[in-house]
C-alpha cells in the first residue's frame, strides 16, 4: 500500500477532554507519524504519515475518541506523502 498523508481538522467536544493524548497514543500504536493540536476555535488539527490504510484506519479511530469527547466531524485533506515527519507528537 502506498504512503500518503492526510491532514485532519476534528470539530465537536475535543479540548479538554484528552483528546491530543489520546490521538498521539492511537499514532504511536499503529506507526504513524505527524503532530497534533488544539486550535483557538475549539478544533483540534493533526496531521498524520504513513501508510494510506494504516491513516483511514486511524481517522476512523478518531471519530471514537476518549470517554468525555464528541466528535461532530472531522474534515481530512489528503496530500502528497512528503516523508518529513519523525514520530508522533503533541505541538503547543
Amino acid at each position: 500500500m502506498e504512503n500518503s498523508r492526510a491532514h485532519l481538522f476534528i470539530e465537536g467536544r475535543v479540548q479538554g477532554v484528552f483528546y491530543r493524548s489520546f490521538t498521539r497514543d492511537l499514532a504511536q500504536s499503529l506507526g504513524l507519524n505527524g503532530w497534533v493540536k488544539n486550535l483557538r476555535d475549539g478544533r483540534v488539527e493533526a496531521l498524520f504519515e504513513g501508510r494510506k490504510d494504516v491513516i483511514e484506519k486511524a481517522v476512523t479511530t478518531c471519530y471514537s475518541g476518549t470517554p468525555g469527547s464528541r466528535v461532530s466531524h472531522i474534515d481530512v485533506q489528503w496530500e502528497e506523502y512528503i516523508g518529513d515527519q519523525k514520530g508522533f507528537s503533541i505541538t503547543y
